[in-house]
C-alpha cells in the first residue's frame, strides 16, 4: 500500500469572533484523515459543516488552530503544513497542490489562454518554446472544456459564471500535482461539462493524484468518490 499523500491528525480550527468580544466559534474538532495516491475522498455533510474550511486548512489558507497537517509528495520531503513559511507555502502550492475553488481570481486583462497556460510556465521565465509549448496545452484543455476558440484571447472577467469555471478547473488542473482539492467545481456547469471534469478527475486519480473533494451534486460525488468522510463527525461537541 502506497503511504499517504496527505495527513491529518488532531486538527481543530477554531475562529475568534472580534466584533463579538472574542468569542471563539470552533468549526472543526480533532480531524484524523489519511489520504492516499490514487484516492478521491469525497466530503459529505450539509452545509456550514466545515467542508470548505478544510480544505483551506489543507491549502493553508486559514491555520489549523491545533494539530498538524502533513503533506508528502512522492520523491520530496514531508512538508508540515502547520509550520511552513510564506516561502515554502508558496513551493508547495505551485508544485504540489492544486485547488479547483468556486471562484476565478485572475489578473485583469491577461487572455483566458495565457491564464490556463501560466501554471506550465511559471518556473520557466521567458524562454519562448516554453511559452509556445504550455500554449499548446492550454488550447487542448479549453477545446475539451467547450470554450470557444473566440473567447481563448479575451479575459476571463468577460465570460459567464461556467465559462469562467471551466477556466478555473483547467487553470489548477492542466499541472499535474500530486494533491488536488475540489470545492464545488461542478457547481456552474451543464451535464456535458460535468461530465467532462467528472473523466478529468477520474484521470488525475489513475495517474496517481490524491484528491479531496466537495460536490453539490450527489451523481458527480458517486462517480469520483473511492472513500467517503462526514465532515459532521468533526464537529465539536462543545
Amino acid at each position: 500500500m502506497n503511504p499517504p499523500l496527505l495527513q491529518m491528525k488532531g486538527v481543530a480550527k477554531r475562529f475568534t469572533l472580534h466584533h463579538q468580544n472574542g468569542a471563539e466559534l470552533s468549526v472543526l474538532h480533532n480531524v484524523d484523515l489519511e489520504v492516499r495516491p490514487g484516492e478521491c475522498l469525497v466530503l459529505d455533510g450539509p452545509s456550514g459543516m466545515g467542508k470548505s474550511t478544510l480544505l483551506k486548512l489543507i491549502y493553508a489558507n486559514y491555520r489549523a488552530t491545533e494539530g498538524r497537517i502533513t503533506v508528502a509528495p512522492p520523491g520530496s520531503a514531508p512538508v508540515e503544513v502547520t509550520e511552513a513559511s510564506p516561502r515554502e507555502l508558496v513551493r508547495l502550492r505551485r508544485e504540489s497542490i492544486g485547488y479547483v475553488s468556486q471562484f476565478l481570481r485572475v489578473i485583469p486583462r491577461v487572455s483566458a489562454l495565457d491564464v490556463v497556460a501560466e501554471p506550465l510556465v511559471e518556473d520557466s521565465g521567458e524562454d519562448p518554446a516554453a511559452l509556445e509549448a504550455a500554449r499548446e496545452q492550454a488550447r487542448a484543455w479549453l477545446t475539451r472544456l467547450r470554450i470557444p476558440e473566440r473567447l481563448w484571447a479575451l479575459p476571463p472577467a468577460t465570460f459567464s459564471g461556467g465559462e469562467q469555471q471551466r477556466v478555473n478547473i483547467a487553470r489548477n488542473m492542466i499541472k499535474p500535482r500530486p494533491l488536488m482539492l475540489l470545492d464545488e467545481p461542478t457547481a456552474s456547469l451543464d451535464a456535458a461539462n460535468t461530465g467532462t471534469v467528472i473523466e478529468l478527475i477520474q484521470e488525475a486519480a489513475a495517474r496517481g493524484a490524491a484528491l479531496v473533494g466537495i460536490f453539490h451534486d450527489a451523481h458527480v460525488g458517486d462517480a469520483v468518490a473511492t472513500r467517503r468522510i462526514n465532515v459532521g463527525d468533526f464537529r465539536s461537541a462543545a
